[in-house]
Parts: C-alpha cells; structure tokens; sequence
C-alpha cells in the first residue's frame, strides 16, 4: 500500500537525479545534444530528456481525467528550456500527490488513455511506472554522454 508521502519521497529522489543529468548534460554543445545516434528509440539527448519529463506529464494528466499528450518537443531546445519544464512537471506531480488520499492512490479504476483506450489503473502503480522510466532513459542518455566522449556517473537511485 502506498500513500501519498512515500511516493513524494520517490519522486523528489527521482527529480534530483534528473536535474543532475540536465546539469551533467551542460557539457555538451548545442550540436551534440540534439546530434542524432542509431539505436537509440529517441535518437538524441534533447529528444531523451524531453520524452522522459513529458512522459510524466502524460501519465499525470490521465490521473487527472485529461489527457495531455500535445507536448512541442521544438520548444524544448536547450537545456534551460528542459529544466524549466521538469520544474513545472514535478510540481504538477506534487500538486497531485499532496491532494490525493491513500484510497485514491492505491485504487484501481477506469482511466483514458492514448487513443481514448480504456484501462483499468491503480494511480500509485502510474505514478512509479513514472519514476523508473527516468532510470531507463537515464541510461539512455549516459550511455549517449559516453559514446559523445562525455561519461557520467553518481545519478543512481539516491538512497540517502
């Protein structure tokens, strides 16, 4: 069972580490972050960082009752843009965190998603399918860093 604030502990954790992958991403040029690279789903850093904020965004907004999906990648250009963005998602997350009961977080129900499917969703289960996909394109992205001749390290899940 999950209540509201453990999974804010989780996602600030989770936030930190992705305002630590913007910042590490700032030794990068404007070439190199949107440089596209085979074999990656997003084929650039900017396109990774984008994607991975504006999934929480989605997921967040179905929570809602409204799906948000129309986010302009085109906007997001430079990392000052993307960590503008990841602020104003987290502290949507929050907004919705700090309101929700652990009734409503550990409750399955009917939600829309893309392509007005119709699923049934536990919203805490949503939440953290949120969190672990930063790890995942986090990897993505370190793994771009290194093949770009700039490797990171120290932005695993922190546990203190």
């Amino acid at each position: 069972m999950h209540n509201a604030n453990s999974l804010l502990d989780i996602h600030e954790r989770s936030h930190r580490n992705v305002k630590g992958l913007i910042e590490h991403c700032r030794q990068l040029t404007a070439e190199e972050l949107s440089q596209n690279m085979e074999g990656f789903g997003y084929p650039s850093v900017r396109l990774q960082i984008h994607h991975e904020i504006g999934a929480e965004k989605y997921w967040v907004s179905v929570l809602e009752g409204h799906m948000d999906a129309d986010e302009n990648e085109g906007d997001y250009e430079s990392l000052d843009t993307l960590e503008r963005y990841r602020a104003k998602v987290f502290d949507a997350t929050l907004r919705y965190l700090r309101g929700a009961s652990v009734e409503e977080l550990n409750t399955s129900r009917l939600m829309t998603t893309w392509g007005n499917r119709q699923r049934l969703l536990i919203p805490a289960q949503v939440i953290l399918r949120t969190q672990v996909h930063y790890y995942h394109h986090q990897g993505q992205v370190l793994a771009m860093c290194r093949l770009l001749g700039k490797p990171g390290s120290g932005l695993d899940y922190p546990i203190d």
